[in-house]
């Protein structure tokens, strides 16, 4: 056997620690290896003793092969001394400065690739531990903005250079530097590090479009509208009668633009500080004889000015605070339009002129619309378009939404408990007017639904008391006979003055978004009434800019803004995929995936796993025979590409009802923990097959009792594939089988070169991957959950231990990444997720990390700073906790999908250019152009189209003390999408955010059951008022933990 730990054998130093895993074929390191030399004293974490079971070997000695580590000529920026307790690192790199802009028109050039780098430093002499206080003061440097990495390249490296000169006074150390002024909110982030340049060179199109703006001066206007509206529609009206009057004259002649709440901008001043104007409206709520004018006034008052001057120094890399104000100006002068003319959903666009709206079912239907937003590029301000489509409710009958949402055959049953609550919740803050006035039509927002029928609802007809049922007053008053008395009415107004609607008598108003969470069929209509391919998603963005016509509109020209027609052509890499390893005992060694995927076809799992305990319960109506030979097929299977797994199950294959779960799953776990003790092997249950009902709404359930109660790992088949499995399908379920067993099922074949994987290779790095899921729109309550994995095999890079935690609702920054807690008996006690993965990371490896990537999925830019300053400080103390002195240098990269950037092949249909389904290829990387003009970003395509247009990822680097090249972590982060373990394809985002995102879903199920097989996010129970307290997550049982039973 070779141990992965320490030196002699195998990859690294001696026998000492580590995992234990047969040796692989020919691929063991010689002697030296890795490691070498003796662990620091006092370095004793995990405590002796904590969480094995059995004995293991002393933790591999620790200390930095001379070769990689003390080279004084090293050029690379990453080389460094590392010593016990100080990590020291060559300087910053000097920050990515594109070339100045033309002065008039807001436009910066494509930046070259070159990187501008300090000089090399030889590897400063070791220093002794640091004192706590030390670390604190090294840590409050670190995270606040103090540090060079953006300033002038020539006084970065001066200062570098001076601050690497022992024997200095603080002082004098650090020269001071001219920096720009950095925003108080918190890091600065990283410079780019220049272009990357690896892969093959090609042009593609970007749905972003140049906008060119004029050199005005902004102003500015805070606007207050007495009595106030919290209707955006109501206030636009107001402002549109005031400019109707007064703007040729008060206004002095400008056409100002509004943002429907407390801001108004200009082109130039108005001629006044501070006016109050007075408008009459005709109240939009209230139609015919009954329209009544309002009275409103207005108040305007001078906010301020801007100028382009500071957007100009951004665009161009010369100050570091994007003037976000000023964006904020123009992105509101190009909404004005469109604002005025459809439903406006965030920075969207809706309506039912932009094509067929098509019924999603359940009362619900599709509107297609656009997206946009004016970014700022490298290449200027760029005006992102995108096509779009959202939910929206049918504008029909209360009734007929009713019998739809609910599926009713029968209309004349009343509606139980159940039915009532679920309507109350879907129709709540909606709209109706009311249709059985013929000279009238008056409008309402619904409150609530009624706890009684109409039949018995009876309230005061007038302040004598005279109290009458609705049935009696819609036909005394209305000569209305009412036919759905069984049903409960609509309420609006407020609980001490309610207002009673018959279903019958409203029609829901057109143009009202359903936000609240789709179920599986109403996403799969709303999908295949959207996606397009490429090329024709590129052809209805180029006629949703036609129909826009910017050029004619009225609010660009008065603020002189040019919006290109055109799709900008960006210059793009495509990278090459890794090789991938595979066990020696297979045909095939090693794999060179082919446009993004490959399959097992003469290959065996690198790392197979051993079960020797398993057992099979289907709660299907599938007949025993079929569930016995799909059981065989799949074991087969298992074995065929790798596994050891006993071909007969310990308890015979049983069935049970779906109602039964639970007793089922328990009388599964009791009888085999019986007969593995009969037997005297030792050992527990180590897989349990479950075939699923067909009838939805169980899974959630079985992961639950499993994973929390039994500590049994499961996985789970629909049906409707068990009965009729097919080789890929066996293939897949062995996958997820294998790494749910320990088993790895392909590694980089880098992985087994020295210092093969830039950055990962060199020393013993953990790379985590975190995400937070929110519950969905209407659970007012319910606790958002939080889930960290880390790598626990180094340099393979391939097993993820994961972790989740329950935090206040929609809260975004982790709350347990790091914790301190007062024990009456052990004092204060540390904890939290990175702590315990770090230490989990030790006990594998043998080896503390000495580098950390940290990949951040869910992070919308506006969080970026927020999220950044909590997370990082957390990461820092949870190290800071383990070892004194311990500060292993980080890299923080936030990944998102939630973006509307989409990438188009130069020309559409040519081979050497797409894939299968007319997508750019995998691996295509973009940092020119249409990325963020100074900081470290990019856009990867890592994966194969299958159906619709890919979504490139955006990875955004937001803290790098590794100093990262461009070509080292989009090449890393690319090769990492091909070690995901549940296909044989490169995933579309970097596996640890993607284990993440899957281990905070899965945790969902634990506290909410679930309402889907298969839905995004599963919601239960009634939305509550207010914030409620956090319901803690039941714990995952240690022998779950230790493998990947998320996947």
């Amino acid at each position: 056997m070779a141990y992965r730990g320490g030196g002699g054998v195998g990859r690294g130093g001696g026998r000492g620690g580590g995992e234990q895993h047969p040796a692989y074929g020919g691929r063991g390191a010689p002697m030296g290896g890795r490691g070498g030399g003796r662990a620091p004293t006092g370095f004793v974490w995990p405590p002796p003793g904590a969480g094995a079971s059995t004995p293991r070997p002393a933790p591999s000695p620790y200390q930095p092969a001379t070769a990689v580590y003390h080279n004084p000529t090293a050029t690379t920026p990453h080389v460094g001394a590392y010593q016990h307790g100080v990590v020291y690192r060559t300087p910053a790199p000097a920050p990515y400065a594109p070339a100045p802009s033309p002065a008039v028109t807001i436009r910066a050039p494509s930046p070259t690739p070159a990187t501008v780098r300090a000089p090399p430093q030889a590897a400063a002499p070791p220093t002794p531990t640091p004192s706590t206080a030390t670390v604190a003061k090294e840590l409050e440097q670190k995270l606040f903005v103090t540090e060079t990495a953006l300033a002038p390249p020539a006084a970065a490296a001066a200062a570098a250079v001076a601050a690497s000169q022992p024997g200095q006074p603080a002082s004098e150390k650090a020269p001071e530097v001219d920096l720009a002024p950095v925003s108080k909110k918190g890091l600065a982030h990283p410079a780019r590090p220049g272009a990357g340049t690896a892969g093959k060179k090609v042009m593609i199109r970007a749905n972003h479009f140049l906008v060119n703006v004029a050199d005005n001066n902004l102003f500015h206007y805070d606007v207050s509208i007495n009595p106030e509206s919290k209707s955006r529609q109501t206030n636009r009206e107001v402002l549109s009668e005031l400019i109707k009057i007064h703007g040729k004259t008060s206004l002095g002649g400008k056409l100002p633009a509004y943002d429907g709440r407390k801001s108004l901008y200009t082109a130039g001043s108005l001629p006044f500080e501070s006016e109050e104007f007075t408008v009459t409206l005709v109240d939009p709520e209230k139609k015919d004889k009954d329209r009544a004018e309002r009275e409103y006034k207005i108040t305007i008052r001078i906010a301020g000015r801007t100028d382009l001057y500071h957007l100009q120094q951004f665009l161009c890399g010369r100050q570091r605070d994007m003037p976000q104000e000023t964006i904020q100006v123009l992105d509101v002068v190009l909404r004005e339009s469109p604002s005025w003319n459809y439903v406006t959903v965030s920075r969207s666009f809706f309506s039912t002129t932009f094509g067929h709206r098509g019924d999603i079912g359940e009362g619900l239907e599709c509107w297609r619309g656009y997206y946009q937003s004016l970014r700022p590029t490298q290449m200027g301000l760029s005006l992102n378009i995108d096509i779009s489509a959202t939910s929206f409710f049918k504008p029909v009958t209360v009734i007929q939404f009713v019998q739809e949402f609910l599926n009713l055959r029968d209309v004349s049953r009343p509606l139980n408990d159940r039915d009532r609550v679920k309507i109350k919740k879907a129709l709540r803050g909606v709209r109706v007017e009311t249709n059985h006035q013929t000279d009238q039509i008056r409008r309402y927002k619904i409150t609530g639904l009624t706890n009684v029928p109409m039949s018995q609802l009876i309230f005061p007809v007038d302040e004598r008391g005279t109290r009458m049922s609705v049935v009696q007053y819609f036909f005394d008053r209305y000569d209305y006979k009412l036919q759905h008395t069984n049903w409960p009415c609509l309420q609006s107004g407020s609980d001490s003055r309610p207002v009673y609607l018959p279903m019958e008598a409203c029609k829901i108003v057109e143009g009202q978004r359903y936000s609240k969470k789709l179920n599986d069929k109403q996403v799969t209509n709303i999908l295949r009434a959207t996606c397009q391919r490429p090329q024709q998603r590129e052809q209805s963005i180029r006629e949703m800019v036609l129909h826009n016509k910017y050029a004619e509109d009225k609010f660009a020209q008065e603020f002189g803004i040019k919006v290109c027609s055109d799709l900008a052509l960006v210059p793009a890499r495509v990278l090459p995929p890794p090789m991938l390893r595979y066990h020696d005992s297979g045909r095939e060694k090693t794999c060179a995936p082919s446009v993004g995927q490959w399959n097992m076809i003469n290959k065996k799992m690198i790392n197979g796993g051993t079960i020797d305990h398993w057992a099979c319960l289907s709660f299907s109506r599938m007949r025993p025979e079929e569930v016995y030979r799909f059981c065989c097929d799949l074991i087969q299977m298992c074995n065929a590409t790798g596994m050891s797994v006993c071909p007969r199950p310990v308890v015979d294959i049983r069935t049970a009802t779906p109602n039964n779960i639970e007793h089922a799953l328990r009388d599964v776990h009791r009888r085999t923990a019986e007969l593995i003790a009969q037997q005297g092997k030792g050992g527990q249950l180590q897989l349990l097959v479950v075939i699923l009902p067909e009838v939805t709404g169980s899974y959630g359930k079985i992961k639950r009792v499993c994973e929390t109660d039994l500590g049994i790992v499961s996985q789970c088949c629909l049906p409707r594939h068990a009965s009729r499995p097919n080789k890929q399908y066996l293939e897949n379920v062995a996958l997820k089988i294998n790494v749910k067993a320990g088993g790895r099922n392909t590694v980089l074949e880098r992985a087994f070169v020295r210092n093969g994987i830039p950055f990962v290779s060199e020393v013993p790095t953990i790379i985590f991957g975190a995400d937070v899921t929110h519950p969905p729109p209407g659970e007012d309550s319910a606790s958002s959950i939080a889930a960290v994995v880390a790598s626990m095999d180094w340099p393979e890079i391939t097993k993820y231990r994961g972790l989740v935690s329950a935090q206040p609702h929609r809260q975004e920054i982790i709350e347990d990444l790091f914790s301190v807690t007062k024990d009456p008996k052990k004092g204060t006690v540390n904890g939290g997720m990175i702590r315990e993965l770090l230490i989990a990371f030790r006990r594998k490896t043998g080896r503390r990390p000495e580098r950390i990537i940290f990949y951040r999925d869910g992070v919308s830019e506006g969080q970026f700073s927020h999220v950044l300053l909590h997370e990082m400080d957390a990461l820092r103390k949870a190290c800071a906790s383990l070892e004194e002195g311990y500060l292993p240098p980080v890299t923080f990269v936030v990944v998102q999908k939630r973006h509307h950037t989409r990438l188009f092949p130069e020309v559409h249909g040519k081979r050497e250019m797409t894939d299968k389904s007319g997508n750019i290829l995998p691996g295509t990387v973009v940092d020119l152009m249409i990325c963020h003009p100074t900081e470290f970003d990019f856009y990867l395509c890592s994966h194969a189209g299958i159906q619709g247009t890919s979504r490139p990822t955006h990875y955004h680097v937001l803290y790098d003390e590794n100093h990262f090249t461009a070509d080292a972590l989009q090449s890393l982060t690319n090769n990492l999408c091909y070690t995901y373990a549940r296909c044989t394809r490169a995933v579309s985002v970097v596996p640890p955010a993607y284990y993440a995102h899957l281990a905070a879903f899965r945790a969902r199920y634990y506290v909410e059951g679930d309402s889907s097989d298969g839905g995004s996010t599963p919601g239960g129970g009634v939305a509550r008022e207010g914030p409620a307290e956090v319901r803690q997550l039941p714990l995952i049982k240690e022998n779950v933990k230790d493998v990947m039973f998320y996947c």
